[in-house]
């Protein structure tokens, strides 16, 4: 009989969040694939789980693939998780799922935690219709090009972002959305976490400031915008 490939949620910050489900799916399966294996060690060492670790990422993914393939053919059982968060979701896993299921490969997710939903239920913005947008791209004219498709959004949009890129990226949204409402969620489940919520230009303001204190704005970011008002 084939294996069962886990899609399992871990925590985004705060260790504690992980399920029961999930603990014990990690220690029984006969290896976990993962972005980071350093990072899924402090997870693992933490609940003192011993797993083998297959590492796989968007560089390697082709030639990974056949060989976590023929695992789950010969019958072992995997589970794949993300350096944070819901699997899946902003991460090279997807290609690995399709051929999981060209295969005929069983396929079981794992609920948990996910910084979109905790960043769209803390924000204070409509949640009943949203989008999930991911990383914008680095390159300025592409962001601008992919922002100004969305110009007309009338759903909640939900961005990852960078600390390195968040002012930047503020006043790229200034610019093209106007002076909308939104919230920018930072260290989400971790000791500092911090929702700013307000006008773009308001936050802007309020990060300028803090600027001149420290070199850069710290931290996982979730940016959650409102849409156009109809």
């Amino acid at each position: 009989m084939k294996g069962t490939f886990y899609l399992v949620a871990t925590p985004i910050g705060n260790l504690k969040d992980i399920t029961l489900r999930a603990l014990e799916i990690l220690k029984e399966v006969s290896y976990i694939i993962c972005e980071d294996t350093r990072q899924t060690k402090i997870l693992l060492n933490h609940y003192q789980i011993k797993k083998p670790l297959i590492s796989y990422n968007e560089y390697n993914k082709f030639v990974k693939t056949p060989q976590i393939i023929q695992l789950l053919k010969e019958g072992e059982n995997l589970a794949f998780v993300s350096d944070a968060g819901t699997p899946i979701i902003a991460d090279p896993g997807y290609y690995l799922v399709r051929e999981a299921i060209k295969e005929g490969i069983k396929i079981t997710p794992i609920p948990g935690p996910a910084a979109m939903i905790a960043g769209l239920i803390v924000s204070g913005l409509p949640s009943d219709r949203f989008v999930f947008e991911g990383f914008l791209p680095k390159r300025e004219g592409r962001k601008r090009k992919r922002l100004l498709n969305l110009i007309n959004e009338e759903r909640t949009m939900i961005f990852y972002e960078s600390p390195y890129r968040i002012m930047k990226t503020l006043n790229t949204f200034l610019e093209i959305f106007g002076d909308r409402e939104i919230a920018v969620c930072r260290e989400l489940t971790k000791k500092f976490e911090e929702v700013l919520r307000g006008k773009i230009s308001e936050i802007i303001e309020n990060l300028k400031k803090r600027l001149e204190k420290q070199k850069r704005v710290k931290g996982e970011i979730v940016l959650v915008l409102k849409g156009k008002e109809k």
